[in-house]
């Protein structure tokens, strides 16, 4: 994506932003940018909405980042990577990737969707890995220290200071880490050895188990989306409070209501709706529902239950069928410009600059939850 804008803009200077134009306005609080990323959004709908640049570049999209790569051999002999905000382990058959921002509640920001996809593809690439597991850490925020938390979503505080960018992270985050969940990592020989059998399939792909504890708020629920098995504590809950904070869920749309039907996607979505993990609609986005103590198990028994040999080739065919990808790039072609658009609507900036203060050091997304009562 950050390759083609680039290239484009120098192409055709007269219809995109340079290079240089956006490093300057990423300086800029978003109240105070120019929004050159609308031209981004206008350019990245057309090349998205063509079947046949749209489909090679959600295609290339798939392929391992060099950082993935680099990190690869290391990872393969010591079954440990360590970043800034995640940290993966192979446990047996299992790579666990923990987010580990205890700062600020697992909120996304560039940086951690960078560090996202890195583990991703490390968990994918390594063939000793069978199953991948993702959880939140324990935190050190004042109201959570000591437990985990699984993610407050976005980070509005560094949307509001102008750290949040359409390219890098907002389209990034969806056709990178997000989309590599669903459809694998794309190999084509270069990462250092070729599969049996790679004749039947250019991804390599695994089942992914989801840990919720305490809350998956935005991006965090988002991400529960295309995992294969959800666990939640039963005093977690699920939220996209895309409507509060003014912006488009991602994917959310295209996704959620499979899970859930249409009209509990739009109290979720439109309305701001809360799903509490003991509510019974809470089963349409989690498996099993455990006793936060019994968590360590609960995934335990996904993990081996998920191991059989048959799986892969079984979600597979499950995700043809419920996520085909010409439906994807539809709707994430569409995606880029509405996205783009409301980055730059007043609404949003007023928004997430009163969220971004209420949260102080910490998240907007956890400034909501702190002031919302717990029975809301």
């Amino acid at each position: 994506l950050a390759e083609l804008v680039a290239a484009a803009a120098l192409a055709y200077p007269s219809l995109l932003p340079s290079e240089r134009q956006i490093a300057d306005d990423r300086k800029r609080r978003q109240a105070d940018k120019e929004g050159y990323e609308i031209d981004q959004g206008i350019f990245l709908r057309a090349v998205l909405g063509s079947p046949a640049a749209g489909r090679h570049l959600l295609d290339t999209m798939l392929l391992p980042t060099p950082r993935a790569l680099e990190l690869l051999p290391a990872f393969r002999r010591t079954g440990e990577v360590r970043t800034r905000s995640v940290l993966l382990e192979r446990r047996g058959e299992a790579a666990h990737l923990t987010m580990r921002r205890d700062d600020c509640l697992n909120a996304e920001d560039v940086e951690q969707v960078d560090d996202m996809e890195t583990a991703v593809d490390l968990a994918l690439l390594d063939p000793r890995v069978r199953v991948g597991v993702v959880r939140g850490g324990e935190m050190t925020h004042p109201r959570y220290r000591g437990k985990r938390v699984f993610s407050a979503g976005i980070n509005l505080k560094s949307l509001h200071a102008g750290g949040i960018s359409l390219v890098g992270f907002l389209l990034r985050r969806e056709v990178g880490y997000l989309h590599k969940l669903v459809r694998g990592v794309r190999t084509d020989g270069e990462c250092g050895e070729r599969r049996e059998g790679a004749w039947h399939a250019r991804t390599v792909e695994k089942p992914w188990i989801g840990a919720v504890d305490t809350f998956a708020i935005g991006g965090g629920m988002q991400l529960l989306l295309v995992l294969d098995h959800v666990v939640a504590a039963a005093d977690a809950y699920f939220t996209l409070p895309a409507a509060r904070e003014g912006i488009v869920p991602g994917a959310g749309n295209f996704r959620l209501g499979r899970h859930t039907g249409p009209r509990v996607s739009r109290q979720i979505i439109l309305q701001g709706r809360r799903l509490w993990a003991s509510e019974p609609d809470a089963r349409l986005v989690a498996d099993e529902v455990v006793e936060p103590e019994e968590m360590d198990a609960a995934i335990a028994r996904g993990v081996e239950r998920l191991s059989a040999p048959a799986v892969v080739a079984n979600r597979r065919m499950l995700n043809l069928a419920e996520e085909p990808p010409e439906e994807f790039r539809r709707y994430i072609a569409e995606f880029a410009l509405q996205q783009a658009l409301r980055l730059y609507d007043q609404d949003v900036i007023a928004k997430v600059g009163r969220f971004a203060g209420e949260a102080g050091a910490g998240t907007a997304a956890a400034a909501g939850a702190e002031t919302r009562p717990r029975d809301e």
